[in-house]
């Protein structure tokens, strides 16, 4: 008895098509494939294997037609959408396009995941994405100039940052504190000097406070700790360059709320111009001042700090050129003598590319937005959680 030879399944007529493509016989791939989808039609390859063959014949329409069936089945197929974005952009839909690229970029691999002509159709997304974001942020700003311009200082500054939000040329940036979250404090990089009336008076003793600097770098050298110093048992992460290094190194005039006596009576006017600042008081915890010495070819990497609770003040005293700052979207060139406030509970980061040591004063101070009464109970809270774990033998509650 002969036996009559089985069909073949669905994967070998998908391979067969794939083969009959490659040959350019797309008739007989189109058969292949239509054959293949009718036994297996939940399969998004083989849909993808089928625009493939449309869009060798020009049939741009079916060749969206199937795109469109692969994304029924799976919305977020990378390759679907890639090619979806590919195949308007091949018929001129530019700002369609456009749009699909962005939405494919959304679920791409790593670039290392993926084939050469893959890639070469993800970097053209990313340029076409990047040149539309720019286009349309001109556009828009183009739209706005006049009315920009009669606002405020503050207002214009908002508004900028709403544009670069909305558009996607700045990333959304939140408050992250490592322990302390207090919550309606508002997401702020850098503070407007208006909230500070006391900061010019503070940086009036820049001269006094700077050549106090020199001096305690001259008397003892060995007083500059490392900055970042934790024990070998702990993972240190994105430290780990940094760590017992005096490349980012610190002079604590008040560490943890105690002040340093030797370090203090070195530099009288510089404890004077900090006693006049709002700091927190805090057991174990704040207030806290130093000079940070960043040596030349040093970068600190991104982090954020312990508690949004307080602010940040930095006082510039010796500034080598090639040093920034940025805190979120917001990258600043230190000027010496001109402070500023920030939250460091927002991602930030700071670079000495010059050849000289760069230095500033820091110091923490209440954050403005909180009344006197909440000042009291957090400063309350946060010594009980210290007696309960027993780090001090304060008893004052």
């Amino acid at each position: 008895m002969t036996q009559t030879a089985s069909p073949p399944d669905a994967l070998a007529l998908n391979q067969q098509g794939a083969r009959a493509l490659a040959a350019g016989n797309f008739d007989v791939a189109t058969d292949n494939f239509r054959q293949a989808l009718t036994q297996e039609p939940r399969q998004p390859a083989i849909w993808l294997n089928l625009a493939a063959v449309r869009r060798a014949q020009s049939d741009f329409d079916g060749a969206l037609n199937a795109v469109d069936e692969a994304l029924r089945i799976n919305p977020r197929h990378f390759m679907a959408l890639l090619s979806r974005a590919s195949l308007l952009d091949a018929t001129g839909e530019e700002k369609r396009a456009t749009a699909a690229y962005a939405i494919a970029l959304t679920q791409a691999p790593s670039d290392s995941a993926l084939d050469p002509p893959t890639l070469a159709t993800v970097k053209r997304a990313r340029d076409r994405s990047a040149r539309h974001a720019a286009e349309l942020e001109t556009f828009v700003r183009d739209n706005i100039a006049r009315p920009l311009g009669e606002c405020g200082e503050r207002e214009a500054h908002r508004l900028n940052d709403f544009i670069g939000l909305t558009l996607g040329s700045k990333k959304i940036y939140r408050q992250d504190p490592v322990h302390f979250y207090y919550p309606g404090l508002p997401t702020i990089e850098f503070y407007d000097r208006a909230e500070f009336p006391w900061l010019s008076e503070f940086e009036a003793a820049t001269d006094a406070i700077r050549d106090e600097f020199s001096k305690a770098l001259a008397a003892d050298l060995t007083a500059f700790v490392p900055y970042i110093d934790y024990p070998d048992t702990v993972p240190v992460d994105q430290w780990a360059p940094l760590n017992k290094s005096k490349e980012w190194s610190a002079y604590h005039l008040i560490y943890q709320g105690q002040v340093i006596d030797q370090a203090a009576s070195r530099c009288p006017a510089t404890m004077a111009a900090i006693s006049r600042l709002p700091q927190p008081l805090v057991a174990t915890k704040s207030p806290a001042a130093m000079f940070s010495a960043l040596r030349p070819h040093t970068r600190i990497p991104p982090h954020t700090g312990i508690a949004n609770t307080r602010l940040v003040v930095h006082l510039p005293l010796v500034v080598p050129a090639g040093c920034g700052f940025r805190v979120g979207n917001e990258t600043r060139a230190w000027k010496v003598g001109e402070a500023w406030v920030f939250d460091d509970t927002i991602e930030h980061e700071a670079w000495n590319d010059g050849d000289a040591l760069r230095t500033i004063l820091i110091c923490d101070i209440w954050n403005p937005r909180l009344s006197q009464n909440e000042r009291a109970v957090i400063t309350r809270i946060m010594t009980a959680m210290d007696v309960f774990n027993g780090h001090t033998t304060h008893a004052e509650l």
